[in-house]
């Protein structure tokens, strides 16, 4: 197949395919959703496509994602964040920097969530996970889903002479042209894959158990803990005389706890990695013994200990 045949499929069904690519974007697949947009917002501008329907089919093919991560965070909680965080390309996208976006701007946040990797997914199935009401979720969402599928077909309209002739250089390579635009995408989901292998790598430190943490506590000897997860993880309780932690700000209980004895941090993220960043970040101002807790807060909750409030 050579990249006319694909431009010509894209021109014949231009918003079918559209709506199949964004959808599986937003769904969490890796497709170039943005590149799709710019390229047919270029073809709306040659008047070959209809720039009312390629936005009219973006926008209902993101809400049609959005609801369905809504619909399984209002049914699976905070479940559904781990799982996002697990099967996501970037690392970034972890469920305590997404609470936190969400803790300081709330449903208004929905209308840029787009734009911030990694955090699109995690926020409308966080807006389900808290129950916001669906009126205030489809609102904010469709304004939010408008703005990005608007810029993307808009820097396409803008650009849309560059883009072709781009497009006409790949064409005159024929079928190499269309092994080259698929061997950029590779290389894009190959890239976003050695990313996470690597921060997962950065993840490798000695942990502390449940038992032995709670061990400690019951024996009259349990260290100082940390917990680094956002305020609105918080509100659902806490392990018992643990101290709450944002991002560098560090509390005085902590400044105030000798250096060289024991501290255990946790989080809510998988491979405890909120909770092993702020462990060498601790490390790095001078603490020497400091672990993460293994399984987080989810692990201390299964082994039938308490929080308080």
């Amino acid at each position: 197949m050579k990249l006319e045949t694909v431009l010509h499929l894209i021109t014949q069904y231009g918003l079918v395919v559209v709506f199949a690519c964004i959808l599986a974007e937003q769904l969490g697949m890796p497709f170039p959703g943005y590149g799709m947009l710019m390229v047919t917002g270029a073809l709306a501008a040659r008047g070959q496509l209809s720039i009312v329907g390629l936005l009219g089919t973006s926008v209902l093919a993101c809400l049609i994602a959005d609801h369905v991560w809504y619909a399984i965070g209002r049914r699976s909680g905070r479940k559904v964040l781990k799982l996002l965080c697990k099967i996501s390309l970037s690392p970034d996208s972890c469920v305590r920097q997404t609470e936190s976006i969400f803790t300081r701007f709330g449903a208004p946040s929905l209308t840029v969530a787009k734009f911030i990797p990694g955090f699109a997914s995690m926020a409308t199935a966080l807006a389900g996970a808290i129950r916001i009401a669906p009126l205030s979720f489809l609102v904010f969402d469709f304004i939010g889903s408008l703005l990005w599928a608007g810029v993307g077909l808009g820097l396409g309209w803008l650009f849309s002479s560059a883009i072709d002739d781009i497009l006409a250089t790949l064409g005159q390579l024929g079928r190499w042209g269309l092994m080259l635009i698929v061997s950029g995408i590779a290389l894009y989901v190959a890239s976003k894959w050695w990313q996470r292998y690597r921060f997962n790598r950065q993840l490798r430190m000695d942990r502390v158990s449940v038992d032995s943490l709670a061990g400690l506590i019951d024996g009259g000897q349990g260290p100082l803990i940390v917990d680094v997860r956002s305020d609105l993880a918080r509100e659902e309780g806490r392990i018992p005389g643990a101290i709450p932690s944002t991002g560098d700000h560090l509390p005085p209980e902590l400044l105030a706890h000798p250096k060289d004895m024991m501290v255990v941090v946790y989080c809510a993220c998988p491979n405890d990695a909120s909770a092993v960043v702020a462990a060498r970040k601790l490390l790095e101002k001078g603490f020497r013994n400091v672990r993460p807790l293994a399984g987080g807060v989810d692990a201390w909750i299964a082994a039938g200990r308490g929080l308080e409030t």
